[in-house]
Parts: C-alpha cells; sequence; structure tokens
C-alpha cells in the first residue's frame, strides 16, 4: 500500500499495544513514522525495526506528552528526521480502575495530565507545524467515553474529554484543512489488559458474550481504521468518534 506515501506520522505511546499497531500500519500504508515512548525504550525501538525490516521508515522519540518541552522535542525531531509532520496519533494513555472511595487527587492527575493535557499539547504543537495543506489528527478514545462501566470513573471521564476536544479542535481547525478525528476503541487485547488480569477471568466470558462480534479486539483492529482516517481516503471526515468495538455499546 501507499496511499501515505511521502507522509510523516507521528504516534504517542506507540512502544506497544494499540499504538504500536498503528505505527506499523501507517509505515506499511507509505508514512515515515515517529515512535513516541516515555519509559519503553525497547519495545519502541522493536517496533522499529519491525518497520525498517518491511522496507519502511522510523524513529523512536522519548518523551512524556504531559510536558510542554518533551512534546516540541517530539515534534523537532520528527521533522529534523522526516520533514513537516502531518499525521498526529494521541494514543499515549493511562489506564487505571477503582472504586470512587479509591480515587486520590494523584491518581486523578496523573490520568488527565497524560490523557488530556497530553492531547491538547500534542494538538496544539501539529497545528504549529502542519503545512498549508493541513493533515490528520486522530485522538484514542474509548467506548468507555459513553459507557462507563463500574470502577472506572477517572478513566471514563478523561476519555469524554478527548471526546469532546476532538469536536472542538474539528472546528477551530477544520479552515486549515486539519481533520480531527477520535477512534473509541472496545475491549482489545493488549498487554495492559493481561497485566490487571481480565484475560482468562469470568470477566472476559461476560465481555465476550457482550460483544456481538464475540471476541476480543485485536490492536490491528483499530490500526486499519487509523491508516483509514489518516489517509485521503477520509478527507472528508472530521469531528467523528468511530466506534472500533466489535458492536459493544
Amino acid at each position: 500500500m501507499s496511499e501515505l506515501a511521502d507522509r510523516v506520522a507521528i504516534v504517542t505511546g506507540g512502544s506497544k499495544g494499540i499504538g504500536a499497531a498503528i505505527a506499523k500500519g501507517l509505515a506499511a500504508a507509505g508514512a515515515a513514522v515517529a515512535v513516541n515512548f516515555t519509559s519503553s525504550r525497547n519495545e519502541a525501538d522493536q517496533v522499529v525495526g519491525q518497520i525498517r525490516e518491511q522496507g519502511g521508515e522510523a524513529i523512536s522519540v522519548q518523551g512524556d506528552v504531559s510536558v510542554a518541552a518533551d512534546v516540541r522535542r517530539l515534534f523537532e525531531t520528527a521533522k529534523s528526521s522526516f520533514g513537516t509532520p502531518d499525521i498526529l496519533v494521541n494514543n499515549a494513555g493511562i489506564f487505571e480502575f477503582e472504586p470512587l472511595e479509591a480515587v486520590t487527587e494523584a491518581q486523578f492527575r496523573r490520568q488527565f495530565d497524560v490523557n488530556v493535557l497530553g492531547s491538547i499539547l500534542t494538538i496544539q504543537e501539529a497545528a504549529r507545524y502542519f503545512g498549508p495543506v493541513g493533515g490528520s489528527i486522530i485522538n484514542i478514545s474509548s467506548i468507555a467515553s459513553s459507557n462507563p462501566q463500574p470502577n472506572s470513573l477517572s478513566y471514563a471521564a478523561t476519555k469524554g474529554a478527548v471526546d469532546t476536544i476532538t469536536v472542538s479542535m474539528s472546528r477551530e481547525l477544520g479552515r486549515r484543512n486539519i481533520r480531527v478525528n477520535a477512534i473509541a476503541p472496545g475491549v482489545i487485547d493488549t498487554e495492559g489488559l493481561r497485566r490487571v488480569g481480565i484475560m482468562g477471568s469470568e470477566l472476559e466470558k461476560q465481555i465476550v458474550e457482550r460483544t456481538p462480534l464475540g471476541r476480543f479486539g485485536q490492536p490491528e483492529d483499530i490500526a486499519r481504521v487509523a491508516v483509514f482516517l489518516a489517509s485521503d481516503e477520509a478527507a472528508w471526515v472530521t469531528g467523528e468518534r468511530v466506534a472500533v468495538s466489535g458492536g459493544w455499546r
């Protein structure tokens, strides 16, 4: 595929899971990709290595998206390596599940700093860098934003904010031909999901039973939609939240 030939993409939180799949999907479609990571350097370098083995272009760039200086350096590095960025995927995020009584100021701020402030800072920088032809910004939301489950208060609230940011920015940046959309994944089989112990549990069975397509999603299910939204095939699509959840609402 070459629908993203000559494009330059930045994928935050691109070292594993959904972010890694999106980075590889964009590269397979022809984009040069800056794979951002906070602490998982080895995993990010593995993603970059896999992209290069397939003939693609990629670099890994460390940075915390909730820190403005790191975000500026991320964009500067991408531009100096490949040229002006025109695709941004806001995938970096934290998810923690806790009952109401366990919510703390630190836990709340940690999730909002990365999931919400991080999205704002990267969009702000993208708006400075994207050229006259515009570009595509893809925010990774969650079905939790519209169908929050028990013990997901802070996380669901951050994703609700991401949905609002998506619509607001699509209206503010549309005249500059910058499209802003969100993907709302359902339950995806990732390292994080396995870490919290859902896989192999009774909850896994319940989720599969409630999902019309009868399975957990895979990171590649999200990546394919991200490639579409980044491409000119989606030139008339902005301000949308695309649920990619196997039918689970």
